[in-house]
């Protein structure tokens, strides 16, 4: 069988165009038309027929700027949703009560995870300058500090799991939860989208 082809986000921003501009024009014609009384209501294959028609009848570059447009106005509003964490536009991976919930835990939190590539960095132009004798302690506590951080991403994804159930119940756990903590838990802090809503030590409850 053939693999079904993944949509870019391109695609998905003009989709998402797509859809708030029928549902705009749908309300403002709604809005407009009188209600005739006796009428038939459309079939169901009359308005998807409708809905598939071009916003700008015969007019193809027009469409393709207005679609632009719209996919322009959607990169927008997901960049703002980014910082005030609005649900309506983040991307998918984003959305959710659980994914916000998960979000403010890992944020509140201070982690080793989180300075993990810092300290990498630092240790890599320091060991140019360093002696043998030092860059291999200094080898010897990297190599520490990674298993410490393997023991703290299965502390994170187990607390998440469990923090999860009981809120939502274990039921109710979405998908990929854990995995979507440890991907947060491994980034600095001011390079987490969404950006952190609150403060370290402001735990949700």
């Amino acid at each position: 069988m053939l693999r079904r082809k993944k949509k870019t986000q391109d695609e998905v921003l003009a989709e998402q165009a797509q859809a708030e501009a029928e549902r705009q024009a749908e309300k403002e014609r709604q809005r407009k038309l009188p209600e005739k009384k006796g009428v038939p209501t459309p079939k169901r294959k009359e308005q998807e027929r409708a809905r598939r028609r071009p916003l700008v009848a015969g007019d193809r570059k027009a469409a393709k700027k207005l679609q632009r447009q719209q996919i322009a106005d959607q990169r927008a509003k997901m960049r703002q949703a980014m910082e005030t964490g609005d649900e309506r536009y983040l991307p998918l991976r984003d959305r959710g009560r659980q994914k916000r919930f998960i979000r403010d835990y890992i944020d509140a939190r201070t982690g080793i995870g989180e300075w993990l590539l810092v300290i990498v960095l630092i240790f890599l132009f320091a060991s140019f300058i360093m002696t043998e004798e030092a860059r291999a302690t200094s080898a010897f506590t990297l190599w520490f500090l990674m298993l410490a951080v393997i023991v703290e991403c299965w502390w994170v994804a187990r607390q998440a799991r469990r923090k999860i159930d009981a809120k939502f119940g274990a039921e109710n756990r979405e998908k990929g939860i854990r995995f979507y903590a440890l991907m947060r838990a491994l980034q600095m802090r001011p390079l987490r989208l969404p950006k952190p809503l609150v403060r370290r030590g402001e735990f949700p409850s």
